[in-house]
């Protein structure tokens, strides 16, 4: 006969300890699995029902501890921490690999015109657009306006700093110039992500005690929140480049189909090996329920938090991916 398992395992942590790399490594490996993306809405339901349930205290007949945490990894693979919605598809980290290995291999194919170059980076930093707002930290409701707007402004921003740095290279070797389009995500993160985010940097982020009691709204927090995660996804984003150098023998005297198909496959399984392991590996630089001290908050949240909270000297956040 199967024992029921105990109602105290603490679902609200990953599994593993989250204050070493190697647990955030662990952690965010089963998160941004891209098998999760195949899941279908019933499946979905399921750990959604699992994860509620046993919240309140309810185990479902016959579970086990690993289908509890297999339950909890899909229901956080697909709901937001914070507002607790079904996340877009593709702006959920299990679509990372699948997607930015699509849009990876276009734009180091298409990249010797301006019109070319305009298109993917605009599919790019649209998609970065959605994985922001989709990632985002915080609760708080945000607008049709103010959505669209940030949208606008982030992929505006972020496509004119990709044309600039293109034109820059006209006159470099074609070698280097298979450099460009990643130069340009990476500068292009700088904007893409702040600007999606802005309501965070304008009204702050939710800010917790280490029992979750919530204290209230910084935007200190937000921006280092940002900071994290444009310096993760710029690093997720590098190792991509070295299935450039593969690219850049088509300039070379090898014109013969089979060796253009051969490096094509070496490219591809380049970039897909890539993107399986740096998009966990930067996602585990910083911790997902990130920390600051209470010093270096606002002035006015510092005195609210002190009279309130006096012990408090240390308070917590959802960074954001």
């Amino acid at each position: 006969m199967a024992v029921e398992i105990s109602t105290s395992i603490n679902i609200k942590e990953p599994r593993w300890d989250q204050s070493t790399f190697v647990g955030r490594a662990k952690h965010f490996f089963t998160v941004t699995d891209p098998r999760n993306v195949l899941l279908t809405n019933e499946q979905l339901g399921h750990a959604h029902k699992i994860i509620t349930d046993y919240r309140q205290g309810i185990v479902s007949p016959g579970l086990t501890e690993d289908e509890l945490w297999r339950a909890k990894y899909v229901f956080d693979s697909a709901f937001h921490p914070d507002t607790g919605e079904k996340m877009i598809l593709i702006g959920r980290m299990s679509a990372q690999v699948p997607m930015n290995m699509t849009i990876t291999g276009c734009m180091m194919t298409f990249y010797r015109t301006t019109p070319a170059v305009l298109f993917w980076q605009w599919i790019n930093q649209s998609f970065n657009a959605i994985v922001n707002y989709t990632n985002r930290s915080g609760d708080a409701p945000i607008t049709v306006s103010q959505l669209g707007t940030a949208y606008v402004s982030a992929t505006t921003g972020a496509v004119v700093t990709a044309l600039g740095l293109n034109a820059l290279t006209k006159h470099v070797s074609p070698l280097i110039g298979r450099f460009v389009p990643f130069a340009a995500v990476a500068a292009a993160n700088c904007i893409n992500i702040p600007l999606m985010r802005q309501r965070e940097l304008q009204h702050g982020i939710p800010i917790t005690d280490e029992n979750d009691n919530r204290l209230g709204e910084s935007t200190k927090a937000a921006q280092q929140a940002i900071s994290q995660v444009v310096v993760s996804r710029i690093l997720m984003a590098s190792p991509g480049m070295g299935t450039n150098i593969f690219w850049g023998f088509e300039n070379l005297d090898f014109k013969h189909l089979t060796f253009q198909l051969v490096m094509m496959c070496v490219c591809v399984c380049v970039c897909v090996f890539s993107l399986v392991f740096a998009t966990p590996l930067c996602c585990a630089l910083f911790p997902q329920k990130s920390s600051i001290a209470v010093s270096r908050l606002e002035p006015a949240l510092q005195e609210k938090i002190r009279a309130s909270h006096p012990g408090v000297e240390r308070v917590y956040f959802n960074k954001g991916l």
